[in-house]
């Protein structure tokens, strides 16, 4: 028997089905969105290193003004022959006026500045032979971080953290402790999505537990916590914010911007109960506070930074960077140098022991260094000048050789002449222990692929354990 539909029948009938079909599109579209936005990846997730690495993280130990090299770790006997002489390069010749001494069982050469380092001469890899391409601090700062001074580029942290994600997403992947003014450029990420840029935390007389009460203050990354919501008044409001900055993304196409904001909210929401139980150190036991000098005088500034940076390589933070200034001694050398290195001896040996201890050093790549050196002649009498044709980084753990001693600058000290080592090559070097090729991380941007060091460098194999 046949059944026929009435017009009114069959546009009602018609109607609810495109309804219908209309709402499952939409529902699956919906659902579609939940999954994509669920099953994207973290852009800080760990990621495989090219080859096996024997560093998994990087402390970096940053003298801002450039440490005189010839007067710590550079030991130059004629230099002392010489002095008063006029030199080569101009200028009268000033010896140094702290001995050297051989250390450990390698025998290094370090100064008497460095007392408690050179505890640890043989966990060093002093690279005796930097040299770079700026003469000027701005310059040569930026090149250090960022393997350029002409261009706005990303820096190592941010080339490190791009190349291999953190293991502990409730924290930022690459830190900065105690960044100088306008050290934007020296840890941002440039071209790279902002999230691989370095994460500022203040000076360590706020740290928590060191001069600071954790929640009044102390802590030094400020406004992570909203007090006047609830955690999950806090989520609600952070997932309409979301909502509404994914909106615009999809609007768009290009926003790097909103990208990063979508992914620093989410981090720092999670880094509000994260990051404050790193920083704060009021559970560390005195004995751990006084092997960092971080109980006491002049060395308790620098000591709690340095422990700081231990605390947040322990809980999986990929790049650390921990800056000291003060080492630009055209003037008072004999009395300013004295009291920069005092300020840092203490901490750094407490560095390395701890990390030592805690069978960390193996696998954590610790740097020392400046932007440059200093002349082997005298300036205002009692100062040295800039020098970047040669000067002295060090290296520890992470898969370096310990006690050994690469490259030399000639006989005063001046200009780097046995297997010398630009600062492209020290960045090549520092990707290779972290297991990536410098060759290969690249990142597309206006049209050509960009890495660290652009079309340079190469890894000093022979400082590789």
């Amino acid at each position: 028997m046949s059944y026929s539909l009435t017009r009114r029948e069959l546009l009602q009938s018609a109607s609810s089905g495109f309804g219908y079909l209309a709402f499952a599109g939409l529902s699956s579209a919906a659902a579609a969105a939940d999954a994509g936005v669920s099953a994207a990846k973290n852009p800080l997730l760990p990621k495989p290193p090219h080859f096996p690495a024997t560093a998994k993280r990087v402390i970096f130990l940053c003298m801002t003004g450039a440490p005189s090299h010839v007067d710590t770790f550079d030991y130059k006997p004629q230099l002392a022959k010489d002095h008063g002489k006029q030199g080569r390069y101009g200028g009268q010749l000033l010896k140094s006026q702290w001995d050297f001494r051989q250390r450990g069982e390698s025998g290094l050469w370090i100064s008497d500045l460095f007392p408690e380092v050179a505890r640890h001469a043989d966990d060093l890899c002093l690279i005796r032979s930097m040299n770079c391409d700026q003469p000027v601090h701005p310059g040569a700062q930026i090149q250090m971080h960022t393997g350029t001074a002409q261009f706005v580029r990303p820096s190592l942290g941010a080339w490190t953290l791009y190349g291999l994600g953190t293991e502990n997403d409730s924290l930022p992947g690459f830190v900065s402790i105690s960044p100088p003014a306008g050290s934007a450029q020296l840890i941002g990420s440039a071209f790279l999505p902002a999230i691989y840029g370095g994460t500022g935390v203040g000076r360590a007389s706020r740290i928590s537990g060191a001069g600071g009460q954790r929640g009044s203050g102390g802590d030094t990354v400020p406004d992570i916590r909203n007090t006047r919501l609830s955690t999950n008044q806090q989520r609600t409001q952070l997932d309409l914010i979301q909502a509404l900055n994914r909106d615009k993304l999809d609007r768009v196409d290009h926003a790097p911007g909103i990208e990063g904001a979508i992914e620093s909210f989410e981090l720092a929401f999670r880094m509000q109960d994260a990051m404050p139980d790193v920083m704060d150190l009021s559970d560390e036991t005195p004995e751990t506070l006084a092997m960092y000098g971080a109980d006491r005088g002049d060395t308790a500034a620098f000591g709690k930074q340095c422990l700081m940076a231990r605390r947040l390589a322990e809980a999986g933070v990929r790049f650390i960077e921990v800056t000291k200034g003060g080492w630009d001694h055209h003037q008072n050398l004999s009395t300013d140098l004295p009291q920069r290195c005092g300020e840092i001896d203490q901490p750094i040996a407490g560095l390395l022991a701890d990390l030592k201890q805690r069978d960390l050093l193996k696998d954590t790549l610790v740097i020392w260094g400046g932007e440059f050196g200093r002349t082997p002649a005298a300036q205002n009498g009692d100062g040295r000048d800039h020098n970047n044709k040669g000067y002295t980084t060090w290296m520890a753990g992470g898969g370096v050789k310990g006690g050994f001693s690469y490259g030399e600058t000639d006989e005063h000290g001046y200009a780097a002449v046995t297997d010398p080592c630009h600062i492209h090559d020290w960045h090549a070097t520092i990707l290779h222990l972290m297991g990536l090729d410098h060759t290969r991380l690249t990142y597309r941007y206006a049209g050509r692929d960009f890495r660290l060091t652009d079309v340079h460098g190469n890894v000093m194999k022979k400082i590789l354990a």
